[in-house]
């Protein structure tokens, strides 16, 4: 097996392929924006980053997974196919988790949902400069982990209260806005497999940082049951 090149010191190339011209500007505006990123293009199909990937040094690809001439997941299999080592942080409004499993599989490092804020790429794009400066040999168990604590940590996750999860965290908060007419704590547990009174926690997290907002949902015999809708504003 050939070992990866070396990487290359200096700003980190992003390739940045969206298909929406007006996303794709202001992805590439915001790429601009971080210490130590550069644009090294911007491609609108599959078939324009492929040609960018033959002409120019990319380092990095801001993808957009759903493309018109293809899936965004077919353009990464075909460059691990042909040994092409740039990593990949996949963008997509999609929350289908099997198409996040099959990306893992491929070596895609992040993902973010549309529609975002430039700090929450800004918060990606640095966790991944910190990953990737980690150069040499590790010296144990510990500095691997901290390795990738820092490519997985997302914003959401930083200063939890004492027995909240970061992933569980990010599979409610999966959950939550995919939802358009709000969950409640017993219907959002059933959708990540945790207890109700455990999801409420989660989503009252959400609630006290400001990313969701809880209403009564009247029509039910008894008392009203709280439900929980995602702010758009969070995106």
């Amino acid at each position: 097996m050939t070992a990866p090149a070396p990487r290359p010191a200096g700003p980190v190339r992003v390739l940045v392929v969206e298909d929406d011209p007006v996303a794709a500007d202001a992805h590439a505006l915001y790429v601009r924006r971080v210490d130590g990123f550069e644009v090294a293009g911007v491609a609108h199909s599959r078939a324009e980053a492929v040609r960018a990937l033959e002409r120019t040094r990319v380092d990095l690809l801001l993808l957009d997974l759903y493309l018109p001439d293809g899936h965004g997941l077919r353009l990464v299999r075909s460059l691990r196919a042909g040994g092409h080592h740039a990593d990949v942080i996949a963008v997509t409004s999609a929350r289908d988790l099997g198409v996040v499993r099959e990306g893992v599989s491929l070596g895609v490092v992040q993902y973010v949902l549309k529609p975002f804020t430039f700090a929450t790429l800004r918060d990606r794009l640095a966790r991944y400069a910190e990953f990737r400066a980690a150069a040499g040999e590790a010296s144990g168990q510990e500095e691997v982990d901290r390795a990738l604590a820092a490519l997985r940590a997302t914003p959401q996750s930083i200063g939890l209260p004492k027995g909240l999860s970061g992933p569980t965290l990010e599979a409610v908060t999966l959950t939550l806005r995919g939802a358009e007419g709000g969950l409640t704590a017993a219907e959002a547990g059933a959708a990540v497999g945790i207890s109700r009174i455990t999801a409420r926690r989660y989503l009252e997290h959400l609630v006290s940082a400001g990313r969701a907002e809880r209403s009564p949902r009247y029509g039910q015999i008894g008392r009203p049951e709280l439900q929980y809708r995602w702010l758009p504003s969070a995106s």
